[in-house]
């Protein structure tokens, strides 16, 4: 069984930047896609990147601003945000699937989700 458990989320300015990282508790194929998605109040989960061996698909609204990178040693995901902006507020769940999805039905493993607000 795997567990997944991110952290690092917080309270930010707009502009400041944050790193969430996910880790995880029992084997997870090094073949597998580890994702990030994001859930605003009121609002449907959303897809913000995911990562295959060394290949990342960012959501447009993220890309150029959050890079999503795996340690390969310890299998350790993280999201770093920059440039975050009111609109990126959410709770923000890692992922893990057998296939690079934007779906959240394709992932198998979920964190509890870590909360990120960005407000002056």
């Amino acid at each position: 069984q795997v567990h997944l458990v991110e952290s690092g989320g917080g309270l930010v300015q707009p502009g400041d930047s944050l790193q969430l990282s996910c880790t995880a508790s029992g084997r997870i194929d090094s073949k597998s896609t580890m994702a990030w998605f994001r859930q605003a109040p009121g609002k449907e989960r959303e897809f913000v990147s995911a990562i295959s061996w060394t290949i990342t698909f960012p959501a447009p609204s993220v890309k150029g601003r959050f890079a999503i990178s795996r340690d390969r040693d310890t299998g350790t995901l993280y999201l770093q945000m920059n440039s975050l902006e009111p609109e990126d507020t959410a709770v923000y769940f890692c992922a893990a699937g057998p296939r690079g999805s934007l779906y959240s039905n394709d992932y198998t493993y979920w964190g509890q989700g870590t909360q990120v607000t960005v407000s002056s």
